[in-house]
C-alpha cells in the first residue's frame, strides 16, 4: 500500500533526533518518537511501519500517527507533543471562599453533630450561598491544602 504521509527529514532535524536518541534526552515518549521518525525517514532508513513498530515496541498505528503528525503539524509538535489548548478546570473556590470554608470548619459544628463531616460542610457552604454547588471532595482538597 502506498504511504499517504512520507517523512523527509532535514540534516538539522536528523541531527536533533540522533542526539535525543543517543543521549536519551527528554521523556521516554520523546525518545520513542525520535526513534520512529529516524527510521521512517524516506531519505534515510525508510523502514516499513510494521518493522519500525516491532523494533520500537509499539503498534503500527502509533507509527502511522507519528508520521501523519510530522507531515501535518511539523517537527517540533511531533517530537515534543502538543501543548494543551485549554488549561485545567477553573477553581470552584477563590481565596476568600476558601477562608470562609476553613473558618466554618474550625468553628463549632451544628447542633446535633459532634464534628463537621465533609458532606455536612459542603451542604452548609451551599446553604450559606458561598457557592452554588460544591462536592465534598472539593471541600476535602481545600481543607487538606490548608493544613
Amino acid at each position: 500500500m502506498q504511504k499517504k504521509y512520507i517523512v523527509r527529514l532535514t540534516v538539522a532535524e536528523r541531527a536533533t533526533l540522533s542526539e535525543v536518541v543517543k543521549k536519551l534526552k527528554g521523556s521516554s515518549q520523546k525518545v520513542r518518537r525520535a526513534r520512529i521518525l529516524l527510521k521512517a525517514d524516506a531519505d534515510g532508513s525508510a523502514w516499513t511501519d510494521a518493522k519500525i513498530a516491532e523494533d520500537v515496541g509499539c503498534r503500527t498505528k502509533t507509527v502511522e500517527n507519528i508520521r501523519e503528525r510530522f507531515v501535518t503539524l511539523g517537527f517540533g509538535v511531533t517530537l515534543d507533543g502538543k501543548s494543551r489548548e485549554r488549561g485545567p478546570r477553573p477553581k470552584v473556590l477563590d481565596g476568600e471562599q476558601e477562608a470562609q470554608v476553613i473558618a466554618m470548619r474550625l468553628g463549632p459544628p451544628p447542633t446535633g453533630f459532634a464534628n463537621w463531616s465533609l458532606r455536612l460542610l459542603a451542604e452548609k457552604v451551599v446553604e450559606l450561598e458561598i457557592v452554588d454547588s460544591i462536592s465534598h471532595e472539593t471541600i476535602r482538597q481545600t481543607l487538606k491544602k490548608a493544613d
